[in-house]
């Protein structure tokens, strides 16, 4: 598919496959970027918005296309934004995609700090940001570029150590591997083109409120319950929210309110009868799918 992007439009640069790819997608709808005329085999696709076309990449070429103007905007990992160590702007943390970058070892080894390390081989997917951290450290090594399965390399031989993302530690420890230190902590980002964020403010501007109003509304709920003014205060001293509950009069009950509050929706479970205990009745949980600061 051709490139349809007017000269006023904006041009965002996404992950064309990888495990943030999805979430992604998934993100843009929500915030009504809907994308229609895609494709599997797509480089570009439109979106509902006509001044918002969609370029697909890999994700660690997103960074370079930002920098150089290719694409106005980018989402990637800033794992990769730091690899490629380009001028970006960082617009938006998207809260998903969470890993950190590790310098780990095998169990048994002997290696307790990047300082033992001096001599070793170390296996990355990252020889850029290896290499700058090594350099800063003071410790020389000699780094071994390796395109995936960076944890087999110490038991295959070819490396005394790793430095590698890890989202939860599953895969470190299944490979009995150590983590020596923290390099970086990642998660998806929402990159800009310098120049484009000065130029294209207006629009770039509705996107950022966009993307943002799905992040601040994930892993919240709204409540929404009749109160009688008399256990007003329980209420209140049990019910958390965003800068507290909204209270309002109930036009057919002078002796009664309605409470409405945003809470985590982590807390639904237990707050609800506590709610109940306080006085709270026909009590209302509703998801929220945007919420604009």
């Amino acid at each position: 598919m051709e490139s349809t992007r007017r000269s006023d439009g904006v041009r965002l640069a996404v992950p064309n496959k990888g495990r943030i790819a999805d979430p992604i997608m998934d993100l843009l709808e929500r915030s009504g970027l809907h994308v229609t005329g895609s494709g599997d085999r797509r480089l570009f696709a439109r979106t509902l918005d006509p001044g918002v076309e969609l370029l697909f990449a890999r994700p660690i070429d997103i960074p370079a296309y930002v920098a150089s103007g290719a694409a106005d905007l980018g989402i990637t990992g800033f794992d990769m934004v730091e690899e490629r160590g380009v001028r970006v702007e960082d617009l938006l943390d998207l809260n998903i995609g969470r890993a950190t970058l590790v310098l780990a070892v095998l169990e048994e080894s002997g290696v307790r700090a990047p300082e033992d390390l001096a001599g070793a081989r170390v296996a990355t997917e990252f020889p850029n940001l290896a290499a700058r951290y090594f350099a800063d450290a003071g410790v020389a090594v000699e780094l071994v570029p390796v395109a995936g399965a960076c944890e087999l390399a110490p038991h295959l031989g070819i490396a005394d150590a790793i430095l590698d993302l890890s989202s939860s530690g599953t895969t470190l420890r299944t490979n009995r591997l150590r983590v020596v230190a923290e390099v970086l902590r990642s998660s998806t980002r929402l990159i800009g083109n310098p120049a484009a964020v000065r130029e294209k403010a207006g629009k770039i501007g509705e996107l950022v409120m966009a993307l943002e109003s799905v992040v601040l509304a994930r892993g919240q709920c709204y409540l929404m319950m009749n109160v009688d003014r008399a256990h007003l205060a329980e209420v209140e001293e049990v019910l958390p929210g965003l800068g507290g509950p909204t209270v309002m009069p109930v036009a057919s009950r002078d002796d009664a309110v309605a409470v409405h509050a945003v809470v985590a929706e982590t807390e639904v479970y237990g707050l609800i009868p506590r709610l109940k205990r306080a006085g709270a009745k026909d009590i209302l949980v509703i998801s929220i799918e945007r919420m604009i600061r």
